[in-house]
């Protein structure tokens, strides 16, 4: 079985395939929140408790984390609670088959590489991937799989607290859609200007990248939703066309496979 870890900002994804090769399923996965202070007996305890059964059938462990000190605990954990399984740890020097067409490929995280690799896999075409997480990252592939660049935004949830916290007659409210776009009650102006703000700002900006795209003579697009929050904007959008939750798992999936066999 190989273990995925996915550690980024706000959330610590987990994901649990079963099988071989082409036969590989994500039997299970889980979430839990990151918090940059835990250490490395406290992340496995956390891990071990949540994979169950299967904790010690782990054959293999691909990971990748945007928090620098959970990677340092992450890499103790697994050196002592997995030390004899193969492991690969998504850093400069791991094959992941992406070119990196920007300025400095130093900056890109390695999550966005391995959003690039999983997009490209599924799809085969030039794609757009929107992960809405703590940040609304928006990154940019080729036909030929590589990684252009892309956008970012505030997340979500970073907007909400701001706005809560600067406005004194403002609060935190349930994300969900509201009886309509005109907001009867702060509540509902709230979660308006929220849900079908946000939905217009991915929109805009997908779709003055693909028309960026298109004059470069891409050929088709795909636009792929991805992250904690996607489907808070899912319904509202008008240029996503796939929602794949699992595509960082995905990825790391694949890399692991390049790196091990």
């Amino acid at each position: 079985m190989l273990l995925a870890v996915d550690v980024g900002n706000t959330n610590i994804v987990l994901g649990l395939y079963a099988g071989d090769g082409t036969d590989t399923t994500l039997l299970r996965d889980w979430r839990m929140r990151t918090d940059a202070r835990m250490t490395a007996d406290e992340l496995a305890l956390t891990t071990r408790g949540l994979l169950g059964e299967h904790a010690d059938k782990i054959t293999g462990v691909s990971a990748l984390s945007t928090v620098p000190s959970v990677l340092r605990e992450l890499r103790v954990m697994l050196g002592r609670y997995w030390g004899d399984v193969p492991r690969v740890i998504v850093q400069p020097g791991v094959r992941t088959g992406v070119p990196l067409l920007v300025d400095n490929p130093k900056e890109v995280g390695a999550d966005r590489v391995i959003n690039t690799l999983a997009a490209h896999h599924l799809f085969d075409t030039a794609c757009v991937v929107v992960d809405f997480g703590t940040s609304t990252n928006i990154d940019v592939i080729s036909a030929k799989g590589e990684f252009l660049g892309g956008a970012f935004a505030p997340g979500i949830e970073i907007s909400v607290d701001a706005l809560a916290t600067r406005a004194a007659q403002l609060r935190k409210v349930e994300l969900v859609r509201p009886r309509s776009v005109i907001g009867k009650n702060t509540v509902e102006c709230l979660q308006s200007g929220i849900l079908y703000g946000f939905a217009s700002q991915v929109d805009g900006l997908v779709r003055r990248i693909v028309a960026e795209l298109e004059a470069t003579d891409s050929g088709p697009v795909t636009v792929i939703a991805t992250g904690g929050l996607a489907p808070l904007v899912l319904a509202e959008s008008s240029t996503i066309q796939h929602h794949v939750s699992d595509l960082t798992l995905l990825g790391l999936k694949l890399v692991y496979e390049r790196n091990t066999r």
